[in-house]
């Protein structure tokens, strides 16, 4: 039976209350302290909070104390590849698989390390079995966006994100992830909205919050102009532009090359200038 201190951190977890929660955990007696779903909740507040090297600590901690445990080597596993140690990461996670082989939150876990790691034959098996045991699952949504992504294929990407959203509509993860594909592909209303529901369903997270501020930025009718840059970035748009330039002088057409060149040069200036007055007026709501 799970004891009222635990009961109320994980509620508290379940709402984005991090900190919260590690207080709540505090007050454990010393007995439960180093139990195995006391540290997994431990782990779970530490990662929303990103202190990525103590979810180590605590899953080690919680390894030592109860033995192999598929759930704290888990946890385990994300904070190696956290911390860029990646081939602990995966021993962690082949231990852990080895005793719950069906374990969707494993099977996603590897699922986005071997993305990370280029191996994206080997992540869409990985996750395909994962939607296997549940398709609807939050955590395949997640993995099965960050596949798509790292096969540079935003369109699928933004699909599966409008699909989570319609099985979770409360899920703020689902919004996000929708809000970072759409931003991807320059549907900057979307994102917007996807970003803004997700800092409305969890205040607590500075990032949505950053990021719906910046997309209302980026939504301003002064950031029209620099809405390729936002697509296509900096480096690109910048190839596109000097390539226009110099294929007008290869046909013999200097003058056009010149006033494209000129042109370039203003939206240079433009987009140098614009964006900091445009980012003021609205964090002042102006």
């Amino acid at each position: 039976m799970t004891s009222p201190v635990l009961h109320r951190a994980q509620s508290l977890l379940a709402t984005g209350r991090a900190e919260q929660a590690l207080t709540e955990l505090s007050t454990l007696p010393a007995n439960e302290v180093t139990g195995s779903f006391a540290l997994q909740l431990r782990c779970a507040a530490l990662s929303q909070l990103d202190r990525w090297a103590e979810v180590g600590e605590a899953a080690r901690a919680g390894l030592a104390a109860n033995g192999p445990d598929p759930d704290l080597l888990l946890w385990l596993g994300r904070s190696e590849h956290e911390a860029g140690r990646d081939e602990n990461a995966e021993r962690a996670l082949l231990d852990a698989l080895a005793m719950a082989p069906q374990d969707v939150d494993l099977l996603c876990a590897y699922a986005d390390l071997c993305a990370a790691n280029g191996q994206l034959e080997k992540a869409g098996k990985l996750v395909d079995l994962a939607a296997a045991q549940a398709p609807q699952a939050p955590v395949v949504y997640a993995t099965r966006i960050q596949v798509a992504h790292a096969r540079g294929d935003d369109r699928e990407a933004q699909r599966i994100s409008q699909e989570f959203v319609g099985v979770h509509p409360d899920n703020p993860v689902a919004h996000a992830l929708l809000g970072g594909t759409s931003a991807a592909r320059g549907h900057i209303d979307t994102a917007y909205e996807g970003f803004r529901q997700a800092a409305a369903a969890r205040p607590t997270e500075q990032v949505f919050a950053e990021s719906a501020m910046e997309l209302r930025v980026a939504r301003h009718p002064l950031m029209i102009p620099l809405r390729p840059v936002l697509r296509f970035g900096a480096l690109k748009t910048w190839l596109a532009a000097v390539g226009c330039i110099l294929l007008l002088r290869a046909i013999g057409l200097p003058v056009l090359a010149g006033l494209l060149g000129f042109a370039w040069l203003a939206f240079c200036i433009y987009s140098w200038v614009v964006p900091p007055l445009v980012r003021r007026r609205v964090r002042k709501g102006w």
